[in-house]
């Protein structure tokens, strides 16, 4: 699943041109989750012993003109019901503008960050062995230092 940091560079530099094009802006890129909400969402599911885990990928581009054509490619509009219909003209230049002042690689081209969501849930189930309860352990964290290894059984 696509992050909340997913495109800012996209996100940013349609605020800025719209808000000084414009005097406001609408949203253009559709909100992403939070990874925090995630981990509420499969809580309030029945799900324990939850892991989130992110990374960021990046993408470069010759221009934004280019990376709004790769999203619609990939069925990806915006979803708000709020948002203004379309930009005008000399917005959508001004946006390409900024987002290659602020952005610009060394060779030219502009990047585009995408963060990408991995969760792992877990529902326990009846069949399931469930973990030990606290403090029935045998042995100790510290005395298992003590123990004695048969030479040939040592791992190198």
């Amino acid at each position: 699943m696509f992050g909340g940091d997913t495109l800012y560079e996209l996100r940013c530099s349609l605020q800025l041109a719209e808000t000084e094009r414009e005097g406001g802006f609408s949203p253009h890129i559709s909100p992403f989750t939070a990874v925090n909400d995630l981990g509420h969402l499969l809580g309030r599911a029945g799900f324990n012993t939850l892991t989130v885990d992110t990374d960021e990928i990046q993408v470069n581009y010759p221009g934004m003109f280019e990376l709004m054509e790769d999203l619609q490619g990939m069925g990806e509009s915006n979803c708000s019901w709020n948002r203004k219909a379309l930009l005008h003209r000399n917005t959508m230049l001004a946006a390409a503008a900024v987002y290659r002042e602020m952005y610009r690689n060394e060779d030219g081209s502009v990047p585009a960050t995408y963060q990408i969501y991995y969760m792992i849930g877990w529902k326990y189930h009846e069949s399931q062995a469930r973990p030990a309860k606290r403090g029935s352990a045998t042995v100790s964290f510290g005395e298992l230092g003590k123990i004695n290894i048969p030479e040939g059984e040592k791992s190198q």
